[in-house]
């Protein structure tokens, strides 16, 4: 990914605090000589060194993936910027934030590591659920997917959210945002000036 010096963020807690907040991710590898994606939602171990995920059976990528070095994109909030919310001169844009991870794949079809990874998901967006739902599964759903494990070797991540303008310029990038409704965007921009 290409990234300017006054966009990239390095601090390993706030990337981790990303992945953890922005999860659904697609995971990208080489099937019959093409790139290939699959969008699914990630867990992400305690130091970002692992990703874990799971594909359908019918999915063609998981055939292959096996000990490729695969890319993983995690997007954040995203919109457009008009020059003329600014002060001085500029041109159209687009402010995001956004995570690319390198790692080795591995798929693992072994039924308790399946479970665990469905009911560690399902628990997470369950609990934000008025009336969680329990997982309860047939040993047939399990035999229908498969793991995928992501040994990580690089982190890359870029939040473009105007920090090469002026403050005045800044601050009213943000106002119109929020005036537009797009808050979390507004919000990842006051975040960043902290």
């Amino acid at each position: 990914m290409y990234i300017p010096k006054h966009f990239e963020i390095t601090d390993s807690d706030e990337i981790l605090s990303f992945l953890n907040g922005n999860p659904f991710g697609q995971l990208i590898s080489t099937l019959n000589g093409k790139l290939f994606s699959s969008h699914i939602p990630f867990l992400i171990n305690q130091d970002g060194s692992v990703l874990l995920g799971h594909l359908a059976k019918t999915n063609p990528q998981w055939k292959t993936i096996e000990d490729q070095e695969v890319l993983v994109t995690f997007q954040g909030a995203h919109d457009y910027i008009s020059p003329s919310w600014y002060g001085s001169p500029g041109v159209p844009t687009w402010n995001y934030q956004a995570v690319h991870v390198y790692g080795n794949c591995s798929i693992t079809q072994d039924r308790e590591e399946l479970q665990n990874i469905v009911n560690e998901l399902t628990s997470i967006y369950e609990s934000k659920l008025p009336e969680p739902w329990s997982p309860e599964y047939k040993e047939s759903k399990l035999k229908g997917i498969v793991g995928v494990k992501v040994n990580v070797t690089d982190i890359q991540c870029k939040y473009k959210l105007s920090q090469n303008r002026s403050e005045e310029d800044r601050n009213e990038v943000i106002s119109q945002l929020e005036q537009k409704g797009s808050i979390t965007l507004a919000f990842a921009m006051k975040e960043s000036e902290k």
